[in-house]
């Protein structure tokens, strides 16, 4: 579906993503967000025959988009398969697959998921409201709306979305549920939410938080976070590199807090002349789009990458 107004999906932080993932032309690498393939076709031709391109999407519709139709990836280095990245070991083990010597996850959501009306993501258009990344499994935020207390609410939209009017947008939600009409379109959520946000941020319409705090809620995104940067960790051999953008702060935040975590050794207080743990990452860095970059594709306004690479020393 190509809905008016819909905007071609832009790769964010194409070229810097890939050249700091790629440290070897002939390793293996993991495209955990494969998306519309942006950085994984550039990753492609950095690689030489013996490399090699795993590829995750829980999204049924970028598998589509990796092995149908006009974008279809023929390369035999590339394979692609409908899983989380948070449950990439299993995943990668049936590939005979234990170390790998690059790991890269993009956390936005692309645009033609924003831009299908059917996906729910979005207020720019109506329709269903959905915003499962996997549709074939979970629960969509309508049924979760049609079931969730004032409580539960406030605590979703408050603390996924940062919301400061968050118990307010709960009550409407749950008053509109209670009169017999319940929110089951993005038109509706916006509607409510209009009418119990009482001030707006310049240029922000005031559903975007709520918006975002579902869509995180009903796809664990931060829980599904933490869980692959852990398996990251094993998967990368030594001095392979982990490369993660993220979009909002909530993201952001655990990102920093692990790769800072894993960048220093710890000492046990409990056994002081213990040797320490030693450190498994060293922090390479962190950058943002330029100036060039966010006129371009305004969506890359908010991204930070972090990059970090797996130490020489085991675990």
């Amino acid at each position: 579906m190509n809905p008016e107004g819909a905007r071609p999906h832009t790769t964010v932080l194409l070229n810097e993503a890939v050249d700091a993932l790629v440290t070897s032309p002939d390793g293996i690498y993991v495209d955990g967000t494969y998306g519309r393939g942006g950085h994984s076709r550039l990753l492609l031709s950095r690689l030489s025959p013996k490399g090699r391109l795993v590829a995750i999407d829980r999204d049924l519709d970028a598998i589509a988009a990796a092995t149908s139709g006009e974008t279809r990836v023929t390369d035999p280095r590339f394979s692609i398969h409908h899983t989380s990245f948070a449950h990439m070991v299993p995943t990668l083990a049936a590939l005979g697959i234990d170390k790998v010597d690059g790991l890269l996850l993009d956390l936005g959501v692309s645009s033609p998921q924003i831009d299908d009306p059917e996906r729910g993501f979005s207020f720019r258009f109506d329709g269903p409201l959905d915003m499962r990344m996997d549709t074939t499994r979970g629960e969509s935020a309508a049924d979760f709306l049609s079931r969730a207390d004032v409580r539960q609410l406030t605590e979703v939209i408050r603390d996924y979305g940062e919301e400061r009017f968050a118990l307010q947008v709960a009550k409407a939600l749950v008053a509109r549920r209670e009169s017999g009409n319940p929110v089951r379109t993005t038109g509706e959520l916006s509607s409510v939410v209009a009418g119990a946000v009482k001030t707006r941020e310049a240029g922000q319409n005031p559903a975007t938080r709520t918006f975002q705090a579902l869509r995180i809620f009903v796809n664990a995104e931060l829980e599904e976070l933490e869980q692959g940067l852990s398996a990251a960790i094993d998967l990368l051999a030594p001095g392979g590199r982990l490369v993660v953008i993220s979009f909002h702060s909530l993201e952001d935040r655990i990102v920093k807090t692990f790769i800072a975590r894993e960048s220093k050794h710890v000492f046990d207080r409990r056994a002081p002349f213990a040797e320490p743990k030693a450190m498994r990452l060293n922090a390479l860095g962190r950058v943002k789009p330029g100036d060039d970059e966010v006129r371009a594709n305004p969506r890359a306004r908010s991204a930070v990458m972090r990059v970090a690479e797996r130490t020489e020393v085991a675990a």
